[in-house]
């Protein structure tokens, strides 16, 4: 099995830059001292901001079960042997989706105009590959069957040369069987498939458990930084009989749906003089025996152009009504404060509603002014146009200065704010039926009497690399054996001093119990379901989970994913009762 550590170490053929490592260059990978990054020493090309309109991502199409055994569907009918509970929960609908490299437009002006190469995704109803991919709208209750054809070029045959084109596809916070969830050593090749059976049932069957905004994306084994950052992430966004996808709806919560209802995923992303996508740190001059010279970061990555679904600060008509945003932070390294704010007046905040985090609705909407929004984390909110003129705009700014190196926040704010994406308000062209609900998800009940055992994961910089308890990440290790139907407690301490660490756990969510030996404020997005934590320096979090439903290998991880990569992860698993550790 090939790692990022083995390129580095060895070099791969077929590769043009950014794999590979100088012969002088230190095993451990450690960030150079006086190493300016490519933002600050050579900045992407300038565009005009809010020239290009948003891109909304269409609704993947499913297609007739008979579809999988024709060439184009991957040629074999479905596997129930290997899928756990398939005939429990069997498919509804049918999908295929191809991994393809194609030009991109990110902007209209030179010399993006040009078509920046890029990894996303296909449908068979479309001609062309998308980025972000196609939003899957699913429902509780009906099960779906997606299969993932590789059809990306094989190694060194692409044009976009910085990532692995073996990629592993997870459907970040679904509770899904470890062979659908796309864990990192569950790559597959060019030309070759996987398999996706995405049962849609609640976690224990409580409907307390309930989500809603998931996203699918890359998380391939040492790669997942750069194949993200290529395209490689999508929205997949969960309806039940309360949150309907209809705003008309009696006895729901009638939040903004159909156009009104719009995802948004913030990638920052750096490009070279010619508009193509630049992956730091590299020097692609010849090494002297025909292998280029390369740097490669391991603390974050940063771009120095914000983009929305994708597109360089876009611009979006809405109407003088209410509208839901699945704000969505798709990485790889930058932290924003997000606020909202009128055309000229920046130094004013507007209200919104926040009603969810981690894709998850909260027990009522939090009225705030800004939100905090690292890699992975999710938001959705509710923005009232309706109490702005026709004409006016606003705009989503950020406030959270960044580390150059990408390895978190200064602990300053901007002077002069990032700006992210403008609003442009219209007139409404109807009634707006849909409303803020005043109650929504109920917490499920926390019982510390299930709890079987308590664990301690130490996140920390060692030798240049990433650690979690004093340990790589070895995909062949399980460093946690859980019982299944049980409960744990695990506390996450940042042992650095000026890290930030998103840290996310697969398959299961949890509700933090305390925050540096402090209960969660009642009134916190904090308080809620989870499966991302914020971790800052010297930062302890404790929280409550439960393990249900299923069986397999899973993984723990950060998810600023260049200190994924290198190697903060673990894997754990979910085993029978009586064999746990």
């Amino acid at each position: 099995m090939a790692t990022r550590r083995d390129i580095l170490k060895y070099g791969a053929a077929g590769t043009s830059y950014g794999l590979l490592a100088p012969k002088t260059a230190k095993a451990d990978l450690v960030f150079p001292d006086g190493f300016i990054p490519s933002i600050v020493d050579s900045p992407s090309p300038p565009v005009t901001p809010f020239k290009v309109p948003l891109n909304v991502m269409p609704i993947s199409k499913s297609v007739p079960e008979a579809f999988l055994n024709t060439p184009a569907g991957g040629g074999h009918a479905p596997d129930p042997q290997r899928h756990q509970r398939f005939n429990e929960f069997k498919p509804r609908k049918h999908y295929v989706h191809y991994i393809e490299e194609f030009l991109w437009n990110y902007h209209t002006d030179f010399p993006y105009n040009q078509g920046s190469w890029a990894w996303g995704f296909r449908d068979p109803h479309m001609p062309k590959g998308i980025t972000p991919g196609m939003t899957i709208h699913a429902k509780y209750g009906d099960p779906i069957f997606l299969r993932r054809i590789n059809n990306l070029p094989p190694l060194g045959a692409g044009n976009i040369r910085f990532a692995m084109p073996s990629p592993t596809i997870h459907l970040h916070n679904a509770h899904t069987a470890s062979e659908s969830d796309g864990i990192p050593q569950d790559y597959f090749n060019a030309g070759e498939f996987w398999d996706h059976h995405y049962a849609n049932f609640p976690a224990g069957f409580d409907k307390r458990e309930i989500m809603s905004t998931l996203w699918y994306h890359d998380h391939r084994l040492d790669f997942t930084a750069t194949n993200v950052y290529a395209g490689l992430s999508g929205f997949y966004l969960l309806f039940d009989e309360m949150d309907a996808n209809d705003e008309t709806k009696p006895g729901t919560y009638r939040l903004p749906s159909g156009k009104y209802d719009v995802p948004l995923i913030l990638h920052d992303v750096m490009f070279d003089q010619n508009g193509q996508p630049l992956w730091d740190f590299f020097n692609p001059e010849p090494t002297g025996d025909d292998l280029p010279s390369a740097l490669y970061t391991t603390h974050g990555m940063l771009g120095d152009r914000f983009t929305v679904n994708r597109i360089i600060q876009p611009h979006f008509k809405v109407e003088a009504r209410k509208y839901r945003f699945r704000v969505l932070n798709g990485g790889p390294s930058r932290i924003y404060q997000l606020y909202l704010n009128k055309h000229g007046h920046l130094d004013k905040d507007e209200d919104f509603y926040i009603i969810s985090t981690d894709g998850n609705l909260l027990p009522k909407p939090i009225e705030s002014k800004t939100m905090r929004i690292g890699p992975a984390l999710r938001h959705d909110i509710i923005i009232d146009f309706s109490k702005y003129r026709p004409g006016q705009s606003l705009y989503l700014s950020n406030r959270m200065e960044s580390r150059e190196d990408g390895a978190g926040w200064t602990g300053r704010e901007l002077e002069n704010p990032d700006l992210i994406m403008r609003f442009d308000v219209i007139p409404a062209t109807g009634p707006d039926r849909s409303r803020i609900p005043h109650k929504m998800r109920e917490l499920p009940p926390i019982n510390l009497s299930e709890v079987r055992r308590e664990r301690l994961f130490v996140f920390d910089y060692d030798n240049g690399l990433w650690t979690v308890n004093g340990k790589l990440m070895d995909p062949n290790r399980s460093d946690a054996k859980i019982e299944q139907g049980s409960a744990e407690i695990w506390t996450f301490r940042n042992a650095g001093s000026s890290w930030m660490h998103p840290i996310h756990s697969h398959f299961e969510e949890f509700q933090i119990l305390e925050i540096n030996g402090k209960p969660v404020d009642r009134n916190n997005v904090e308080h809620a379901r989870k499966d991302v934590i914020m971790l800052g320096p010297n930062e302890e979090v404790k929280f409550f989970s439960r393990w249900r439903d299923f069986l397999g290998k899973h993984v723990m991880h950060c998810h600023n994913v260049v200190h994924e990569d290198h190697a903060m992860m673990i894997r754990w698993d979910i085993v029978e009762p009586g064999q746990g550790d």
